[in-house]
């Protein structure tokens, strides 16, 4: 009897998310996020369970990692702050000063497997973010939240998926922020990191960008270290004078703390000498050469920084004050973050950082040393200044305003408000390519500033009055000689190989105090064509504002106000006489609204006897004076610019007229003539400051020529 057989055949291997995978019919997905990381999306009913699977050290493991944690138990440890910065430290894994630490801790684990298992826990859990650093590890993870007893995440293809984490699960937060900057700032030879985010968690802290600096961790023993060297340096006996003191505070530091660190890990004299003999014997082949020297480099390198930031630096404010991409550093009290207002292409608004000053003592010697940089000794008598850091200290270019107080008269200790100009003007390109001005609006200022006109940029601080006024300085012609006086001077850039940049200096020396008049006086020895005062603001400036428009010389200028009103009454409250209004040629009020920064209108000051121009205007009456402006551009609520173009709508192009004994109508082609200039600037896109100055200066000599050369 032929006896019937059946034939079984066992399926092929399958992932076990593969729909044939019989062995796994509940498996929806499984893939590795890292080395021995596997993460597993089961169905559960009609919901989803999210499972990791990761390395697990064993008994001998844990041992060594318990002996890892106790280690470093007293260690400065900073954790990443975004999922990128945690996927970017998982896979550089420990180097450097940790490497070698975690190598003599795991010394006498035999197996490589139990070394390489423990390593990754120890990475995880000390240098990432613990337990939720798979979530931060999986790219299909797109939101993580808090329901319930446990943590749910929602990934590409499966949500809500629940896992084995609780819902109050340390550092979850920073498995959703996103970094929107990231760069080094320098510091002597360093370059601190740097990191501006988002976190995307509700409820927990009020701002959501922050700002953190990413200093050096330290290891167990290195703030003793760092302490222990900096009283060395203060009873350091110095022969001569000092020329360089940075140097001299990082040479004597590595010398220091070299010892210090060769001391401390040939502990033993044995072990210092089983060293120096493999070292020979590797020489001459023999043996194996021992791993790097007694101590890392890194380790040294991160020690030195903290000295040289705390003698040479700023302390806390050290990479804060030198990052250029910052507008305004704020410390307003002991305990409280340190804010920031980064630059509009960064973010906009004032963001915490991760820096805090825990102790007063240390916040008043920061004040001090500031205040004392800039020529004022703060004490009670003088508890508060406004000073101007050393621009070629932090960067060439680059002016800092400093107010400072002491806690005599700032409640909750100390107080520090930096603020700082950007390190590269702006152009008129740059500006019509971020629709903060229009081509017809760059035009109109063009004529004003060639033609020694009078302009002044009104408006409250922040909103880019200096920002402004600059980005059109090469419109002053090459052979004009601008003169800009008044301690805002130091914020204004003069291409011109003519222009001269006079200063009070009440902020630098109390001692040698060089009045307004005195600069008046100065300025008229001088010649000027233009004028510029920055910041009319002091009664000084506003009666020095007054001289100037005597004189007949082209003025730029800003000053604090809002809008016309507010101007007309600032300045006639300051002395000036309300008709020596009608000699500004052109009032531009920027504003600030939202993430936005543009100008809202142009005025100019008309005679109330003139016939009425159709265009909006106001009047008002001060005394036995009517003072009555016209509107010459403005932004509609739509965002788009208005500029008036011909003598029908503004008095400006009859002053141009008459002013060069000049038609009317060849004002004005001059003005479309200039409005496409600018067009083709922004359309070569001109952002370079000298490069629009030699564009102009070639227009200004050979106009054909140049424009020949365009086409």
């Amino acid at each position: 009897m032929a006896e019937a057989t059946a034939a079984t055949t066992v399926p092929a291997p399958v992932p076990p998310d593969d729909p044939d995978a019989w062995y796994a019919p509940d498996t929806r997905a499984q893939r590795e996020i890292h080395p021995g990381v596997v993460v597993t999306v089961r169905a559960d009913g009609a919901d989803y369970t999210y499972d990791v699977r990761e390395p697990t050290p064993g008994a001998a493991g844990e041992a060594a990692l318990e002996r890892v944690r106790a280690h470093f138990a007293d260690a400065t440890r900073s954790r990443p702050r975004t999922r990128e910065g945690t996927r970017a430290r998982m896979a550089a894994g420990f180097d450097g000063k940790y490497g070698r630490a975690l190598e003599r801790l795991l010394a006498d684990v035999p197996s490589r497997a139990t070394r390489r298992r423990v390593r990754y826990r120890a990475l995880r859990d000390l240098r990432c973010l613990g337990p939720v650093t798979p979530l931060a590890l999986d790219d299909a993870v797109e939101v993580a939240e808090a329901d319930g007893e446990r943590v749910r995440v929602h990934t590409e293809r499966f949500a809500p998926a629940t896992t084995a984490l609780p819902a109050d699960a340390d550092h979850l937060d920073r498995v959703l922020s996103e970094r929107l900057q990231r760069y080094t700032v320098p510091f002597r030879e360093f370059d601190v990191p740097v990191v501006v985010f988002r976190e995307r968690v509700l409820g927990t802290d009020a701002f959501d960008v922050k700002y953190a600096v990413l200093e050096p961790d330290l290891l167990p023993g290195d703030r003793d270290l760092i302490a222990e060297c900096k009283d060395r340096l203060w009873e350091e006996n110095v022969d001569g004078v000092v020329e360089d003191r940075a140097a001299f505070v990082r040479e004597r530091a590595r010398q220091f703390l070299a010892r210090q660190l060769t001391a401390r890990n040939a502990s033993a004299w044995l072990d210092a000498t089983r060293h120096r003999v493999r070292r020979a014997l590797s020489a001459y082949g023999v043996g194996v050469p021992p791993v790097g020297e007694r101590y890392s480099t890194d380790r040294l390198d991160d020690l030195v920084y903290y000295v040289l930031r705390d003698f040479v630096g700023d302390d806390k404010l050290t990479v804060p004050i030198r990052d250029e991409r910052l507008e305004d550093v704020e410390a307003n009290r002991v305990g409280e973050r340190i804010k920031v207002v980064p630059r509009p292409h960064i973010h906009d608004g004032r963001v915490p950082t991760n820096l805090v000053f825990e102790d007063e003592a240390r916040f008043t010697n920061v004040v001090t040393q500031l205040a004392a940089g800039g020529g004022v000794e703060l004490n009670a008598s003088r508890p508060s200044a406004k000073v101007n850091l050393d621009p070629v200290e932090v960067a060439d270019d680059l002016t800092i305003r400093c107010a400072v107080a002491l806690p005599v008269i700032s409640e909750d200790g100390p107080h520090v408000s930096i603020r700082k100009q950007s390190p590269e003007a702006m152009t008129p390109a740059d500006l019509v390519g971020r629709d903060s001005v229009s081509p017809g609006l760059v035009a109109l200022l063009w004529m004003a500033y060639e033609r020694r006109g009078v302009v002044l940029f009104s408006g409250p601080t922040g909103v880019g009055k200096t920002t402004l006024m600059n980005a059109h300085m090469p419109f002053i012609p090459y052979d004009d000689r601008p003169i800009s006086i008044d301690e805002g001077s130091r914020e204004v850039r003069l291409p011109q190989e003519t222009g001269v940049s006079l200063t009070t200096r009440d902020h630098e020396n109390e001692y040698k105090r060089v009045s307004m008049a005195d600069l008046m006086t100065e300025t008229n020895y001088l010649n000027p064509d233009v004028e510029v005062i920055a910041e009319i603001n002091t009664p000084e400036s506003f009666a020095t504002f007054g001289e100037v428009l005597n004189t007949g010389h082209g003025v730029v200028g800003t000053t604090h106000a809002e809008d016309v009103e507010t101007l007309v009454n600032r300045t006639i409250e300051q002395g000036l006489p309300p008709y020596l209004l009608r000699e500004l040629d052109l009032v531009v009020f920027p504003k600030h609204v939202d993430d936005e920064r543009y100008v809202g209108e142009v005025v100019e000051f008309v005679d109330p006897e003139a016939p009425a121009l159709p265009g909006a205007g106001g009047r008002t009456v001060k005394g036995d004076e009517e003072i009555v402006w016209n509107r010459v551009a403005h932004r509609d609520h739509d965002g788009e610019f208005h500029v008036a173009g011909d003598a029908d709508e503004v008095r400006f192009f009859d002053r141009i007229a008459r002013a060069t004994d000049r038609p009317v109508a060849e004002v004005e082609a001059e003005f479309d003539r200039k409005r496409r200039y600018v067009e083709y600037m922004v359309q070569e896109e001109m952002t370079d400051f000298d490069a629009v100055f030699e564009f102009l200066s070639d227009l200004r000599n050979e106009e054909a020529a140049t424009v020949e050369g365009l086409r």
